[in-house]
């Protein structure tokens, strides 16, 4: 049984289940040419900080400026990112309500034993962003390389690895590391990476598998070291840090994913008007250079494909969740 850390925040993780997939909402029509004629939230399921937060805010300020109307961000937290994609889900399906958020919708409800499957329920709108995490230690810890590291915690077991929350990418990467690596882990999650961040760089948590958003300022004042990046590459902007199977881990490649989508029961045209807007917010100059600057590569896309992406991930998922026997108890 895979060891999970004793902060745990998830009490009764079980009782945010719905019974199972929701049934379909009926939805008001939208005037499309109106939209929008209201403000538009962008509801992110993690504390301010992290890279999900980070794509919404971009696209939120650009849309703002585009459409003359306000798109703004509501954090709603807790429980692995599961209430937030809760409220997604059972918000109006009128096109003002959009969930900003990542691969979590994919690993989460396999991780929480959740009745329901967002990747299922949720509606597709477009695949904004993908990004690499990234394997990064405190200073302290005293060492350089993932050899180093592996060979630290084999002499001193369950050390903790930071994550922005239970069920989330980086929750199962860690232990995915873990257990290819031999050594023992204790995953102490977070409500996002705001926080978890902060108490990296303060020493309060050794190590962490984070997206490099908030961290890339601190690691290039040398107070935070990257050992790795979890992609099948290395990101443009971290050259210099080795991918884990370049480290000698083959195949252990986890990529994350940030896209967009609707409540359930959204129609197909307010669908196509909430991708053609996210689709134009990509092509913002400003929006590009600070994607770039925290390691993020802009994608776009139609919500078909968004939708496959989700669904195979959700697939894989549940495969290592079940092979890593990662539980919450």
């Amino acid at each position: 049984m895979t060891k999970i850390g004793r902060r745990v925040f998830i009490k009764g993780a079980g009782g945010l289940a719905l019974g199972g997939v929701l049934p379909k909402l009926a939805a008001p029509a939208m005037a499309q040419a109106k939209w929008p004629d209201k403000p538009v939230r962008f509801i992110v399921p993690l504390a301010p900080g992290g890279a999900i937060d980070f794509v919404a805010r971009q696209c939120a300020q650009v849309m703002s400026e585009t459409y003359h109307q306000q798109f703004y961000v509501e954090n709603r937290t807790g429980a692995g990112g599961t209430i937030g994609m809760d409220v997604a889900m059972k918000s109006t399906p009128d096109g003002y309500t959009v969930l900003i958020t990542n691969d979590n919708a994919a690993s989460a409800p396999h991780i929480l034993k959740l009745s329901y499957d967002y990747t299922n329920v949720l509606v597709p709108v477009m695949l904004i962003a993908t990004q690499p995490q990234i394997f990064a230690v405190h200073p302290s810890l005293g060492v350089s390389t993932v050899a180093e590291y592996v060979a630290y915690v084999k002499k001193n077991p369950w050390l903790g690895f930071a994550s922005s929350g239970v069920g989330s990418n980086q929750h199962v990467v860690g232990l995915w590391f873990a257990k290819e690596a031999g050594i023992k882990l204790e995953h102490v999650p977070y409500r996002g990476a705001g926080q978890a961040v902060t108490d990296l760089l303060a020493g309060h948590v050794k190590s962490a598998f984070l997206g490099p958003t908030s961290m890339i300022p601190h690691w290039k004042a040398g107070n935070l070291k990257f050992l790795a990046q979890t992609s099948a590459k290395r990101a443009p902007t971290l050259q210099e840090i080795p991918t884990l199977e370049e480290a000698g881990y083959k195949g252990l490649v986890l990529e994350a994913w940030y896209a967009a989508f609707a409540p359930t029961g959204t129609p197909p045209e307010i669908v196509a008007t909430l991708n053609a807007a996210l689709a134009k917010s990509l092509t913002d100059k400003n929006l590009q250079e600070n994607f770039v600057k925290g390691s993020l590569e802009s994608v776009g896309g139609t919500p078909e494909k968004l939708g496959t992406l989700a669904k195979a991930d959700s697939i894989k998922y549940a495969k290592l969740v079940k092979e890593l026997n990662i539980s919450l108890t």
